[in-house]
């Protein structure tokens, strides 16, 4: 049955005194992003570089539940992208999508539907979803986001513990209108290729120790391609006038069935430390892959890496990365809503082929988030990244974000 049979089944059916409850408890926003990317390549005989401007339009709604003992409802999500200034030796940036003659298309639609059932404080979806998982986390970093097919349960039910379990068919790549095979990304061709899985299957819990600890514990499989284990500790501590917080990430991946990507043997360690005091936080980060292989994960996606950035992910097989971080929020030096962030990480021991690489990578970012008046949440983000590898093209780029929401009721 498709999605939107589903959400008008379950509208057709809900009684004239269920609906008040459906559309009381609804809410709906309205969100606009305008994204200008530039991405100038240093090197190289290709494409010289990837330089957009394009304005997304979404319209969110989600509906309240009918009364009882089990409550139906449905989530909605109309997105509309628009071409502001491309060509044809500039398109990639993956902001719009590609016609078959090299141009961006002028201007792209779609629409996401997703019917709810909730029992208590366990919840199903089915249709068009946007999981945020260790295993699976959907890019949302142009203007419009990543989606799937497929249905997901979340469960409450044990105190202090968020249960999660699906199976997943399709993906919707960002700049695309139609769903497709959820994919291996294939990044500097470190697996034998862009390998489908007929789905994947989730699975996983997050556990809260009071407000200072999270012990996570996820599982994935794309089938015929890879599984994959995966244990995260997050934990904070205040000392003298600051906190110090610890992010650990660990991952197990193997090849799975027919191994359609090849062959796959990798154990990801990642961990980011910090201490935050008054307005500033310093950070480090180190990650490391062990194994034969690079570190799996779905194409168009991020990897839930520490060192998972602007451009690199860092995951080539046997590479060791580190980083350095510091944050900056002038809340607490008189200028609410900017905040600033500067990083560097750098990578070796990659792995490519038969030759070992290196890489780093040093990002910027400025932010600011207008607090009051008629343009509340109005905000200003720029991004600017330099990136250099052995094994991979030299890139500097420079992203220019301008985003608001704005709550319809």
């Amino acid at each position: 049955m498709s999605t939107l049979r589903f959400g008008a089944l379950l509208l057709v059916g809900v009684s004239a005194v269920a609906q008040a409850d459906f559309f009381s408890d609804s809410h709906a926003t309205f969100e606009t992003r305008n994204v200008y990317f530039n991405r100038d390549f240093r090197d190289g005989p290709q494409q010289s570089k990837r330089d957009e401007w394009a304005q997304g339009l979404m319209l969110k709604f989600a509906s309240g539940y009918t009364p009882g003992v089990v409550g139906f409802g449905v989530d909605m999500l109309g997105m509309v992208g628009v071409r502001l200034d491309s060509s044809p030796d500039r398109t990639g940036s993956g902001l719009l999508p590609v016609r078959s003659d090299g141009r961006a298309a002028a201007q792209y639609g779609k629409l996401g539907v997703t019917g709810k059932i909730k029992v208590a404080s366990t919840e199903l979806k089915v249709g068009s979803l946007i999981p945020a998982l260790p295993t699976l986390r959907p890019n949302d970093g142009m203007i419009l986001p990543q989606s799937f097919q497929g249905a997901l349960v979340t469960s409450q039910a044990l105190a202090d513990t968020l249960v999660t379990a699906g199976q997943l068919r399709q993906a919707k790549a960002r700049n695309d209108t139609s769903y497709e095979d959820i994919t291996l990304n294939n990044k500097n061709n470190r697996f034998t290729r862009n390998a489908p899985g007929d789905h994947l299957s989730l699975g996983g819990f997050d556990r809260t120790f009071g407000k200072q600890l999270t012990f996570s514990y996820h599982y994935a499989q794309l089938s015929d391609v890879y599984s994959q284990h995966f244990a995260g500790v997050v934990a904070t501590q205040p000392l003298g006038t600051g906190k110090l917080s610890a992010d650990m990430r660990f991952f197990s991946s193997t090849d799975q069935g027919a191994a359609r990507g090849g062959p796959i043997d990798n154990r990801a360690f990642s961990g980011m430390f910090g201490y935050g005091v008054g307005a500033q936080a310093f950070s480090v980060g180190y990650q490391r892959m062990a194994g034969r292989s690079a570190f799996p994960y779905v194409e168009g996606s991020d990897a839930y890496l520490v060192n998972f950035s602007q451009i690199g992910d860092f995951a080539e097989a046997h590479e060791r990365s580190w980083q350095a971080r510091y944050d900056l929020n002038f809340d607490r030096l008189g200028v609410p809503g900017l905040t600033f962030m500067s990083r560097y990480i750098s990578g070796s021991e990659a792995q490519v082929g038969a030759a070992q690489g290196q890489e780093w990578e040093r990002d910027t970012e400025v932010k600011y988030v207008i607090q009051s008046g008629t343009f509340k949440n109005l905000a200003l983000r720029v991004r600017d990244a330099t990136y250099r590898s052995s094994f991979s093209r030299d890139a500097d780029e420079v992203r220019v974000l301008i985003t608001y929401t704005q709550a319809l009721w």
